[in-house]
Formats: C-alpha cells, sequence, structure tokens
C-alpha cells in the first residue's frame, strides 16, 4: 500500500496544493466566476452556461465544495452554491506569501 508523505509538508504548502488542485480544470474557473458574478447560483443555471452536462457540472461542484471555495444547500431538486470569500482570502494571503519568499531570491538561471 502506498504512503503519502502529504503529512510531512507545512500546511500552507498543503493548502496551495489543494487549491490549485481544485482549480485546475477550466470547468471550475468558470464555475467559480460565474458563482462570484451571480453571487449565489442554482446548479442549473451554472450548466445553461457551461458546455458540459448537469452531472459533470455538480461533480466539478462537488470538488470545489470539498476545498472549501464554495458553500452549498441543496432544497429537494435544487441546488444553491455561492463563493466563500473568507476562504478565497485565505488562498489570496498564502500565495501572496508564497510569491513574496520566492521574489526574495531571484538570480536567474543561466
Amino acid at each position: 500500500m502506498a504512503y503519502s508523505k502529504k503529512s510531512e509538508f507545512k500546511d500552507d504548502e498543503i493548502a496551495i496544493a489543494e487549491f490549485a488542485k481544485a482549480i485546475s480544470h477550466p470547468a471550475r474557473v468558470a464555475i467559480l466566476k460565474e458563482v462570484a458574478m451571480r453571487q449565489s447560483c442554482i446548479c442549473g443555471e451554472i450548466v445553461e452556461v457551461l458546455p458540459l452536462a448537469q452531472s459533470t457540472v455538480s461533480q466539478h461542484l462537488k470538488e470545489l465544495k470539498a476545498v472549501g471555495l464554495i458553500d452549498g444547500t441543496v432544497e429537494g431538486a435544487k441546488s444553491c452554491y455561492c463563493i466563500n470569500w473568507a476562504m478565497i482570502e485565505k488562498i489570496n494571503q498564502l500565495f501572496n506569501q508564497f510569491f513574496e519568499k520566492t521574489q526574495c531570491c531571484k538570480t536567474g538561471c543561466s
């Protein structure tokens, strides 16, 4: 059985990697943009603006929700999603810190 060494990395490194993985598909980026623009959104409305089946959109929404980028509620057949702005702000801070740390050593490769 494979052993994951993920726990041996810093929390901020894990968080950045999980965020990057979550938005690594263009459909998820489009979904985040659409939900942010509408401020809340029913799943069916998202399907109308994407070239994907409803089941595929639902799977992408599930992935975004799993990492905390969106919050969602299910009421009967309707699902309503919104951006988790606190998580977006946290990720923004982590990326800013990451880029600040990497900029300190800009010497270039030749």
